[in-house]
């Protein structure tokens, strides 16, 4: 057995599970901070069911996220010993900053917004909810600014064999942190609002809790459809930043391998490593130069301008790649097409677009996973970029017997706690929001 091999697929297990949370509790915070904006402004009992019914289920999935990300921290003492002796001066920093100036802030006063109903102003709770979205985003900043350091590493020296700290903010405001932190926490919105148009969804089909659940769902598209759009103006400025600073893994998104002029986008094909071609290809010439650049003629690099024992896996690289993109012109579709119904008022009784939005709530959370997957393997073999290869960051004293255990016992824990956070997911969500007098006696007079 490999002992890199089974490290990488363990780090992959746990980060990929805990990555399931973190982007549905952004979203969600920023979407329920603009409803308790407008229960503030109204004073409507709608949006205070509304926001309470939001809240609810932000709070167990902030549980989740917390309890699933405290074993990242471990592995890098356990497996990555190498590699965070060499990255520890860096990563001291952000991630303190991380648990002092987010984690605690969301952690605070999410605790006033669950329990300070009734105990509080209106104006303390929105606040709460302000300072809540905040220390979310926060907490993905450091966070993100920490991995993109090893994307394209800066603010650093070698000393003794590692990376020293000498500029702070050169090392977090590095060449791709805030095109990766932007993307990011789009996407986030993304999933955020998708989450809550789907289970709007769920209670429009029933008819249940309509004036609440007509109001949430309009909320819910509008977030989506201008998030959307919007990504394909930050995917967009990411994919500048890797054609800038990180070439070989752009070749490998768009399945480049000869170095060119007038560089194609590839519209179909198979990228195939072993002969350096894409197989069954079908293409748009000089369009991805065009992208890139604004001119259709400039160059590219391809795969083979590098070392190939520098390469990605060229295909998982391209695919994951390929379908983080078309889940996200769907998600534009989506958006769109209802934001078409909404204006020809035949939204909220259009049970064919009500179930495409439930069904559809499982895509941005893969979406996030695609693009996760295609970021971090398109780095490798390096786990800092140009600097410190995977295969020499694992710890030498771990045996390949004692982390296969341990991906078998992850993987047990972790499928006993998504199945806890489905199971509560759904009991909360069929019982709805809890409405006040004014508010059910609408529902009733409907």
């Amino acid at each position: 057995m490999d002992t890199v091999l089974l490290s990488r697929i363990q780090f992959a297990l746990t980060v990929g599970f805990h990555f399931i949370y973190p982007p549905l509790t952004i979203g969600l915070a920023w979407l329920i901070f603009l409803i308790m904006t407008l229960y503030l402004r109204t004073n409507d009992a709608a949006y205070k069911a509304m926001a309470r019914f939001w809240i609810g289920l932000f709070a167990l999935s902030f549980a989740m996220g917390v309890a699933s990300g405290i074993t990242m921290e471990f592995q890098f003492g356990t497996n990555w010993a190498a590699y965070s002796r060499f990255v520890g001066d860096i990563f001291g920093a952000p991630l303190a900053a991380e648990g002092i100036l987010a984690f605690f802030l969301e952690s605070s006063f999410l605790g006033l917004l669950i329990f300070g109903w009734n105990r509080v102003s209106k104006k303390t709770l929105w606040i709460s909810s302000l300072l809540v979205a905040l220390g979310s985003t926060l907490s993905a900043f450091w966070i993100i600014a920490a991995n993109s350091w090893q994307h394209t590493p800066a603010g650093y020296q070698i000393v003794n064999g590692r990376a020293e700290l000498t500029d702070f903010w050169a090392a977090i405001f590095n060449h791709s942190t805030m095109q990766r932190f932007i993307h990011t926490v789009n996407g986030a919105l993304i999933t955020g609002s998708m989450f809550m148009l789907g289970i709007s969804a769920y209670h429009l089909l029933k008819k249940q809790h309509q004036i609440v659940m007509e109001k949430s769902f309009k909320i819910a598209l509008v977030f989506l459809v201008i998030t959307a759009w919007f990504q394909l103006g930050f995917g967009h400025a990411h994919g500048i930043q890797m054609w800038r600073y990180q070439p070989i893994k752009l070749a490998a998104f768009e399945g480049l391998f000869e170095t060119q002029k007038a560089a194609p986008f590839l519209a179909f094909g198979i990228p195939n490593a072993e002969t350096g071609k894409v197989d069954y290809e079908i293409h748009i010439p000089g369009f991805l130069s065009l992208m890139l650049s604004g001119k259709s003629d400039t160059e590219v690099q391809g795969l083979n301008d590098f070392p190939k024992d520098e390469w990605p896996p060229v295909r998982i690289t391209f695919f994951n790649f390929r379908l983080m993109f078309i889940l996200g012109v769907y998600f534009i579709g989506l958006g769109s097409l209802g934001i078409l119904l909404l204006r020809l008022k035949k939204l909220y009784n259009n049970r064919f677009y009500l179930r495409l939005a439930l069904l559809s709530v499982p895509l941005p959370f893969l979406a996030n996973e695609f693009g996760w997957i295609a970021t971090e393997v398109g780095r490798q073999p390096w786990v800092v970029y140009k600097l410190l290869k995977t295969q020499d960051a694992v710890s030498p004293t771990v045996s390949a017997g004692q982390i296969l255990f341990s991906i078998i016992m992850f993987g047990l824990i972790y499928t006993l706690l998504f199945a806890a956070w489905i199971f509560l997911l759904r009991m909360k969500v069929k019982q709805g929001p809890e409405l006040v007098r004014s508010v059910a006696g609408r529902e009733a007079g409907s």
